[in-house]
């Protein structure tokens, strides 16, 4: 099992790995991922011209919109905790 150095920690993985938090995170990755890497890929997506460092920079346009929409989401989820 994992060692968590403390419960702040492990409240923030727990709501980070929460279903309407992944569900959410993918949602805003697929939707503004794609966005992304049409503005910053297109021409070399629309001619098939893919080698692994491109796909490698794509697969990271993802994972940024979905690390930003977890974190935000995990401290307005707390955040919300608190104030009831």
């Amino acid at each position: 099992m994992t060692q968590y150095k403390n419960t702040s920690e492990l409240e923030f993985w727990q709501i980070a790995s929460s279903k309407p938090v992944v569900k959410r995170a993918a949602r805003i990755a697929l939707i503004v991922g794609t966005i992304l890497a049409f503005i910053n890929h297109g021409d070399r997506l629309l001619h098939l011209d893919f080698d692994f460092g491109m796909v490698a920079r794509i697969v990271l346009t993802f994972c940024v919109p979905y690390a930003v929409s977890t974190y935000s989401s995990v401290l307005a989820l707390r955040e919300y905790g608190r104030s009831t």
